[in-house]
């Protein structure tokens, strides 16, 4: 990541309270202190403050994707993402950690993909399913959209792979993963791919150099966390950068010597966190009790209305919840039921700037019914607070208006108080659609 400089003439070490850092993690991702962007052109500002929307495709109440824009977007409507992604080319997918990305980034992690045919597994998968993969691309270079759905099986050679049982599956993507074919479209959520030019602007196809690729996706990653140490700049882009120790210890010395990077002292955290030079004011300002003015939301606040975190938000998801919270949380979708704490699907429920319990949605889509399997408070003594209830149901009636639900089922809420103020919350109002020829199709 480039030669070593001198020794750094650091400043002195800021030191910021606990509540400072969750509260700057959650502003930076645009989570507090409210929803501060709203409808369509709202959703891409959200999606740039998160750097990267992470997809997933399991539908319980909607997708974890959709959650995470729906907690920081008024007005967000399911597949706003997709039409900013596919229609408007605004965004791409990529990675083996699937994730969605402004389009602008995409010379930077060209170099990527460049790095991927480096590698020994898709080095072996290139040789081995060669004539597969040279009549995909092909097809692809004659202006086809395929997708795993265009051949059948009994036309293909089976394989045993992860990524597929058909070698049409793996060449294609493998074509996507080196950067020579991008997704179009999706249908049914499954992916269908394109040559890379007919996807991407020609301006966001220019190569850039390998040490500058590095270096803003090492800041991109520090950007993705808001507060990072500098051993867990280990993301699914970063690990691809040949970074070793020492060389993101340089990278690091060079950022602090220049203002690029800041590091921090966090009360209570035992290791200094790094974050991006540029957000020494916002920090200031957090410290000093004040919102930054860029933050202000547009309607309600996180206290007046509780906002539901995504499966995999951010700011929650991979023992995130812990430092920044005190806040045990583990997605247990995958976890065999006699595992589970909680709920198959359970969500994190924050209030104000704390996340104070978690409840397990599903919607019974036969009958428009959003029931809630269970609700578990970190303290049950907030069931009686009249502030919190209020703050619950005006964040559940949002909430069933985004799935479309017609009604609300809270037998299973274990709080009398709790579920005397959600019964009712969710009426016969459905979720507004975009006009016809805007709607995304994944």
């Amino acid at each position: 990541m480039g030669a070593r400089e001198g020794p750094a003439r650091r400043e002195r070490m800021p030191e910021i309270s606990a509540v400072t850092a969750r509260r700057y993690v959650m502003g930076r991702g645009g989570l507090w202190p409210g929803r501060r962007w709203r409808g369509l052109e709202g959703a891409g500002d959200a999606m740039r403050a998160m750097e990267d929307l992470q997809l997933d495709p399991l539908v319980v109440v909607a997708r974890a994707h959709d959650l995470a824009l729906h907690s920081r977007v008024a007005d967000y409507i399911i597949d706003d993402w997709a039409v900013l992604t596919y229609e408007r080319h605004e965004f791409f997918e990529w990675g083996g950690w699937l994730a969605v990305r402004p389009m602008e980034e995409l010379p930077y992690f060209r170099v990527l993909m460049r790095r991927e045919r480096e590698k020994g597994h898709w080095i072996d998968v290139e040789r081995e399913h060669r004539d597969a993969i040279e009549e995909m691309r092909t097809l692809l270079r004659a202006g086809r959209e395929v997708s795993n759905r265009s051949f059948e099986m009994s036309d293909r050679t089976r394989i045993d792979h992860y990524r597929g049982r058909k070698d049409s599956a793996l060449a294609l993507h493998y074509l996507w993963r080196v950067g020579e074919a991008m997704v179009i479209r999706r249908e049914r959520f499954e992916r269908v791919y394109a040559l890379t030019e007919a996807v991407a602007p020609a301006w966001a196809l220019r190569e850039v150099g390998e040490a500058e690729a590095d270096d803003v996706l090492a800041r991109k990653a520090v950007a993705t966390v808001g507060l990072a140490r500098l051993a867990g700049i280990n993301t699914a882009y970063v690990n691809k950068l040949k970074a070793s120790p020492a060389a993101l210890g340089e990278w690091r010395d060079r950022g602090l010597a220049g203002g690029s990077l800041i590091e921090v002292r966090v009360e209570g955290w035992r290791t200094p966190q790094i974050a991006l030079g540029e957000d020494k004011g916002i920090l200031a300002e957090l410290e000093a009790g004040r919102v930054p003015d860029d933050w202000a939301p547009l309607d309600a606040t996180t206290t007046d209305e509780a906002t539901f975190l995504s499966p995999l938000d951010p700011v929650s998801a991979r023992g995130r919840a812990k430092p920044l919270f005190g806040f045990d949380y583990v997605w247990e979708v995958y976890k065999p039921v006699e595992q589970r704490r909680f709920g198959y699907y359970t969500m994190p429920i924050l209030w104000g700037d704390r996340l104070v319990g978690r409840f397990d949605p599903k919607l019974d889509r036969a009958t428009s019914t959003l029931v809630i399997n269970g609700l578990w408070l970190e303290d049950d003594a907030l069931a009686r607070d009249a502030d919190f209830a209020g703050a619950l149901a005006l964040g559940m009636a949002r909430f069933g208006r985004l799935v479309g639900a017609k009604r609300i089922d809270v037998t299973a809420v274990p709080f009398a108080p709790l579920r005397a103020k959600l019964r009712g919350t969710v009426g016969r109002r459905s979720r507004a659609t975009r006009p016809a020829g805007t709607r995304g199709r994944p």
